[in-house]
């Protein structure tokens, strides 16, 4: 918790130091919590942007509105909060920082929206477009220890969006039931693989007031081509992730900051098959052991 001289120490210099000065002095009268030390940091930091800027209460009004407007954005099937925390980078930076994992590990990402847990288990090789409709993709990948051991009996879930980026549930008229989605297992030598459709990339919601303040920056929301994975087995920590398209042009721009580079790949072009353009991508995933006192589960939530 930050005491009265550490709020004026870290207020700017061109401030007045009255109001938040009186506002440290009443958290630190306050019984210590990590709430009191969140918000007495929060605030003194807000202090000092209002300071620099000098923001004007024209500029206050429309941050209000704006604010507001976001709530008015969220029901039962829209959460525009979330959408803007992912745009803004809090849901990365948060994740990032709680699910720190070792060198040679796979590293965690957000899962997003769309992820389902009710997916049946599937046969290795099935084809996981139940529609046909795209440009075919086979995968095929490795689950392994940080060692190097194979780990046999992985559950492997993957999902992603279609060749026109847009994902089985957002579209439950026009793509049959979990379309592009799989559930596998690995074998001995922690072997996966699957056939499916290459996906395409992205746009995020931008007819709210996340995705405008967005485009009004210049910085349009947009996602490369990806699919998602989770890799679950019991004695090792759960891997949620993507895999991105290295040759995606938005690769470096990706809206909710989720691209590194252990998650690059390179979707091989293979002969055609009548008449339509054929990829394949070959993948490795390293799992982190679990931590004392976690219970993994064995390939479904």
């Amino acid at each position: 918790m930050m005491s009265r001289s550490e709020s004026l120490e870290r207020m700017p210099a061109a401030a007045d130091p009255g109001v938040t000065a009186e506002i440290a002095e009443r958290l630190v009268a306050l019984p210590r919590s990590r709430l009191v030390t969140a918000l007495g940091q929060g605030i003194v930091g807000l202090h000092r942007i209002i300071a620099d800027i000098r923001l004007s209460g024209d500029e206050l009004l429309a941050i209000v509105a704006f604010l507001t407007e976001v709530g008015h954005h969220v029901d039962r099937r829209r959460q525009e909060w979330v959408l803007l925390a992912d745009l803004l980078g809090v849901s990365t930076l948060v994740h990032d920082l709680s699910n720190a994992r070792p060198a040679g590990a796979t590293p965690n990402t957000i899962p997003g929206p769309f992820y389902r847990e009710d997916v049946p288990e599937m046969l290795a090789g099935s084809n996981i477009s139940r529609d046909g409709k795209g440009e075919p993709l086979e995968v095929s990948g490795r689950i392994q220890a940080l060692g190097g051991r194979p780990v046999a009996g992985a559950g492997v879930e993957v999902w992603h969006a279609n060749d026109q980026g847009v994902y089985e549930n957002q579209d439950p008229h026009l793509q049959p039931e979990f379309n592009l989605r799989g559930r596998f297992r690995t074998d001995a030598q922690g072997r996966f693989r699957f056939l499916t459709v290459k996906p395409a990339g992205y746009a995020l919601p931008s007819d709210g007031p996340a995705g405008r303040l967005m485009i009004a920056l210049g910085l349009p929301p947009v996602r490369p081509a990806h699919l998602h994975f989770r890799v679950c087995r019991k004695g090792y920590e759960t891997l949620t992730t993507h895999v991105f398209d290295r040759a995606d042009p938005a690769v470096d721009r990706d809206a909710v900051f989720g691209v590194k580079p252990e998650l690059l790949a390179e979707f091989r072009a293979l002969p055609p098959r009548g008449g339509r353009p054929c990829h394949a991508l070959d993948l490795e995933f390293v799992l982190c052991p679990a931590r004392a006192g976690d219970t993994e589960p064995n390939g479904r939530k």
